[in-house]
């Protein structure tokens, strides 16, 4: 057979590939009905190529074994033999075509005994054979091995499954969860398809029937986006990119209209698509990869991984009873245990109580079961959640005062809350409660700060929210507007003006008085204006308090926002925060509450005494602070910012003031890199650049002209009023080094002096306010500085 191996310079990625399907006659497609006919191609071919031998067997494991071949997967073959002579020639005899083929193999050769033998050892071993299929060659051999290994995995199964469990969860670690992943892995992440081969191993042992039909369902839609994505590729790959979504959806018929709906999916939902439908069979034209609708696609993928990972939990628990045995009592029945109103534990799970089972249940019992496994830490048994999701009745309008306690005791318990509701969501409760969280599933959130998709996002703050409980007059608001904040996300428009009016009917429909259902509105409109504020703004500015007093309005409030703000941060991901952003925030509540408190503004702190006296230059490195005072003059702020990018020192914040003859200019930094500069050279440049230093200067230069790059496309907002004695110039950039150098010494050469300057950064991109002294200049003006800010950036 000639090779295939070698290809041409002019050939594209993955022609290689197209080679082998022409040799072996793989057929491409996406669908159960292509993955079949795949894995019977390379059957027929894999058949021809071994000699007809006696006690010899080619079998096929994983996904050639499961006949669910994906159009550039690998072949894993086992060239099983009885102690036949030449079982080496006749091995390198099979495997060199398939090599020459250009296919990725995984082999072995060994007898009946010896493949026993290494699954014995490894568990990963042992599953694979679960899986395995004869191909060619001996039937009677390949029976033997099957079953042998098959009644062996039955036999030890639950001991085997406690150092399986270890190995799954440090491959979850490695590669996190498909579900709130933007570029997940298919095939490791938690929810893929790793993990449904453990539950199909869990099923082969009796543990449970861990391949129920919603798992076999999202098994199959994932094994849909697999083909998808390796004929969008053209090679094997098993991460979803973000370039490659569009193409994927189309081809798996998840399509935009014009109306940017995509095709049969109720808004917020998932299409209604049969598992294992090829997109080929579809009618209509070939899908193009700009139709392609990713967020549709993220949000299957997402509640298809949920529904895995939710049970695998749920196996390994049961194999986890099966080991430790149940706990009984002196008459040798199951221990039940009482642990709110019907509601027990039994056998390490909570179930209901025979009397609640036998009465007609009240419409709040769904939520008190729930917030009895997020207090216990224990789990609901499927078949609870399988009776309340089928006989429980809704909810009426308003709730009844036990469906609100229960409600509030589910989101104050803290990490069991996140499991209990996690598993209500899964056999439909949550729709029941919030018919609002059916848009709100497993969207994506389009931002790199954020580790988790919205729905997720929004039961994590509340989770987060029960640590400041105590610090707040409304404990039960403030989980409830924790729960809320970004109900108004995936709709047009500013989500926290859109999302007050949806969370203060929700608050009304649960039963809360008007007054509390709109601070709870109040709370969503206002949760991003204290970090916002305290990050953007000048908080020594009697204007940017009294502003956010007169938004705020008591101190209830501010309490609640503040406690939000802290548990909206924790449930984003570490990005979201730091000392300084915490310090920044705590620093404008402390003066609005003073403010709402006296009815006075906080005087602006006094100038470090250090700096007002004393020979000039003086430079002073404490901490994240960077605080210089020279001989007034100039573009003093914009020499001290590009000193400070020279030494890879980003600017937090810079604030720039005149006092008896000198010029102040103060800095919060941090590395841009995670090191620290050398403080002493720091140091010496500042004091030589501050007194003109044309050596510095020069430096200085060519770093920000050498830190120019492409990104996105700027923009200057201007605010009035926003100061007491300035206005505001906002600029939203790409983040670069040297950019606040640049646009200070650009604004300084165009006669603006700026008096303060505000650095948000917000994954790559940046909002930069810069306080202009003066009033508010005219349109030409204003055009002119714009001009001369954009030019820099």
């Amino acid at each position: 057979m000639t090779s295939l191996t070698s290809r041409t310079a002019s050939e594209p990625p993955g022609s290689a590939d197209l080679l082998v399907n022409e040799v072996v006659g793989v057929p491409a497609g996406v669908g159960a009905t292509a993955r079949r006919a795949r894995a019977d191609a390379y059957d027929a071919w894999l058949a021809r190529l071994l000699p007809d031998r006696p006690g010899v067997a080619l079998l096929a494991v994983g996904g050639l074994g499961r006949r669910q071949c994906a159009p550039y997967g690998d072949l894993d073959l086992v060239l099983v033999h009885a102690g036949v002579p030449g079982i080496d020639e006749l091995a390198a005899a099979l495997w060199y075509p398939i090599w020459d083929a250009g296919l990725r193999l995984d082999h072995s050769v060994r007898t009946v005994a010896e493949a026993l033998s290494v699954a014995q050892d490894d568990v990963k071993v042992a599953l694979g054979l679960l899986d395995a299929r004869l191909v060619a060659g001996d039937p009677d051999l390949a029976d033997t091995l099957v079953s042998s290994a098959t009644d062996h995995w039955r036999r030890t199964a639950v001991r085997q499954l406690a150092p399986l469990r270890e190995s799954t969860a440090a491959r979850w670690q490695a590669h996190g969860e498909l579900a709130h992943l933007l570029e997940g892995d298919l095939k490791e992440a938690a929810g893929g398809l790793r993990d449904v081969g453990i539950l199909r191993a869990i099923a082969t042992a009796g543990i449970t029937d861990a391949l129920r039909p919603a798992v076999h369902a999202a098994h199959l839609r994932l094994l849909d986006t697999r083909d998808a994505l390796h004929q969008q590729v053209g090679r094997r790959v098993d991460r979803l990119l973000a370039q490659e979504r569009a193409g994927v959806a189309a081809l798996l018929g998840l399509r935009r209209t014009p109306s940017g709906v995509a095709e049969g999916v109720p808004p917020g939902g998932v299409p209604p698509q049969p598992a294992g439908t090829s997109p080929d069979q579809r009618s209509g034209p070939a899908p193009r990869p700009e139709d392609g609708d990713g967020d549709t696609l993220l949000r299957r993928v997402a509640g298809d991984a949920r529904t895995i990972s939710h049970a695998l939990d749920d196996a390994f628990r049961a194999a986890d009873r099966l080991r430790s045995g149940r706990r009984r009592g002196a008459d040798g029945r199951p221990l039940r245990r009482p642990v709110a109103r019907d509601v027990v534990e039994h056998d390490g799970e909570l179930v209901l109580a025979r009397t609640a089972i036998g009465a007609r249940p009240d419409a709040s019992l769904s939520l008190r079961v729930a917030a009895a496994a997020a207090t216990t830490g224990l789990p609901i048994a499927r078949a609870t959640c399988e009776w309340l999701a089928a006989y429980c009745p809704p909810l009426p309008t308003p709730w009844p005062a036990e469906a609100r306690a229960a409600l509030t005791t589910l989101l104050g318990a803290g990490a069991g809350m996140i499991p209990a509701w996690e598993t209500c969501d899964r056999y439909g409760l949550i729709d029941g409660w919030l018919p609002e969280w059916t848009r709100l599933r497993s969207l994506p959130q389009h931002n790199p700060v954020h580790r988790f998709t919205l729905d997720r996002h929004l039961v994590q703050t509340a989770a987060e929210a029960s640590r400041h409980t105590r610090d707040v007059d409304r404990p039960d608001l403030l989980l409830l507007g924790a729960l809320l904040h970004d109900v108004g996300k995936g709709l047009p428009g500013d989500h926290s003006v859109v999302g007050a009016p949806i969370a203060e009917g929700i608050a009304t429909r649960i039963g809360l008085p008007a007054t509390e259902a709109t601070l709870i509105g109040t709370l969503v409109r206002l949760h991003l204006v204290l970090p916002e504020v305290a990050t953007r703004r000048d908080l020594s500015d009697p204007v940017t308090i009294a502003r956010v007093a007169e938004s705020v309005g008591d101190v209830t409030t501010l309490d609640l926002l503040y406690a939000l703000v802290r548990a909206d941060a924790a449930a984003t991901g570490p990005a979201a925060w730091s000392d300084w952003k915490g310090r920044l925030v705590a620093e404008l509540v402390a003066r609005v509450r003073t403010t709402l408190d006296t009815g006075d503004v906080p005087a602006p702190p006094a100038p470090d005494p250090a700096l007002v006296a004393g020979p000039l230059p003086v430079v002073h490195l404490t901490g994240d602070r960077v605080a210089v005072a020279a001989a007034d003059r100039r573009g003093l702020l914009a020499t001290v910012a590009g000193c400070l990018a020279l030494h890879r020192l980003e600017v937090l914040a810079a604030d720039a003031s005149t006092v008896d003859g000198r010029a102040l200019v103060q800095c919060r930094v941090q590395p841009r890199y995670g090191l620290a500069p050398d403080p002493v050279a720091l140091s010496a440049d500042l004091r030589r650049a501050v007194r003109g230093d044309v050596s510095v200067t020069q430096r200085l230069r060519g770093r920000a002209l050498a830190a120019r790059g492409a990104g996105a496309q700027p923009r200057v907002v201007w605010h009035r009023d926003a100061a007491t004695d300035a206005v505001l110039l906002e600029l939203r950039a790409a983040d670069a080094a040297g950019l606040l150098y640049r646009v200070t010494s650009a604004l300084d050469a165009a006669g603006a002096q700026v008096r303060a300057a505000r650095i948000a950064t917000l994954g790559g991109d940046v909002v930069d306010a810069f306080y202009l002294v003066g009033g508010w200049p005219p349109e030409e003006e204003r055009a002119r500085l714009e001009a001369a800010v954009l030019a820099a950036v």
